[in-house]
């Protein structure tokens, strides 16, 4: 298993889906676990948890689009391990429509949502990460960031595209400072609804959706002294589906 001993993790979105699974998974690997979420009972209710089996966590809420709230929550806080996990549209459900009828202001939502909460994040800790000469800045991707999609999802898309390449500039900009900065970009995920599974697991090589625990995984390993000389790239992990082309 991977050591994370000594280890401060801030996970955002973590209560629930993908970043829930990435916080247990770290938190068992001995790491103190932030668990950040815009809905502080969700947060907390995580942070209980966790406790409860013995983990080390703290809930930390704020909305991660808001650079004030960011800024205020994290001013002195240590922060060794970074996931931005963050996604799809913030406090709203994430609206599927074609680029042509979408409204600006749900434009604005996902784009502030998805990019500008790594953004904010970001350069919050990584003055100290630098500082201290140790970091790992671990950024949730998505395929929909590496392909095009007819499924009304355009400015998701939009934003973990320029994700990826944000991580690739910073990371170089760090590297001297022995902080790693790396895009897990994931594909379908067992949080599509029901109605879609059937149509959806015929194009997955491998047959299942992906779980919470196959994102952690690869994190993991990017978190771990076994990722130090990875850093900025793009993991895809996807269950074969980019295969088929």
């Amino acid at each position: 298993m991977y050591d994370l001993s000594n280890k401060t993790a801030l996970i955002t979105g973590a209560g629930q889906s993908v970043g829930l699974g990435i916080a247990q998974q770290f938190a068992r690997s001995g790491a103190h676990i932030l668990i950040n979420d815009i809905v502080s009972e969700r947060a907390q209710s995580v942070a209980n948890a966790l406790c409860a089996e013995g983990k080390s966590a703290t809930a930390l809420a704020f909305d991660v689009a808001d650079a004030d709230q960011v800024k205020h929550a994290l001013n002195g806080t240590k922060v060794d391990i970074l996931v931005n996990n963050v996604g799809n549209a913030g406090s709203i459900p994430m609206e599927q429509t074609r680029f042509i009828d979408l409204s600006l202001d749900t434009i604005r939502q996902v784009i502030n949502s998805n990019l500008y909460g790594v953004i904010h994040c970001t350069q919050a800790v990584l003055p100290g990460m630098c500082d201290r000469g140790f970091g790992r800045v671990i950024c949730i991707g998505s395929e929909a960031g590496r392909q095009g999609l007819s499924i009304g999802v355009s400015p998701y898309g939009a934003a973990k595209a320029a994700i990826a390449n944000l991580v690739r500039h910073v990371a170089l900009e760090v590297a001297a400072s022995n902080v790693t900065c790396n895009t897990v970009s994931l594909g379908l995920m067992n949080n599509v609804p029901a109605e879609f599974t059937d149509a959806v697991l015929s194009s997955i090589p491998l047959g299942r959706l992906g779980t919470p625990d196959d994102a952690a995984s690869m994190c993991l390993l990017l978190a771990s002294d076994s990722g130090s000389w990875i850093t900025g790239q793009e993991f895809v992990v996807n269950g074969g589906s980019s295969v088929r082309g």
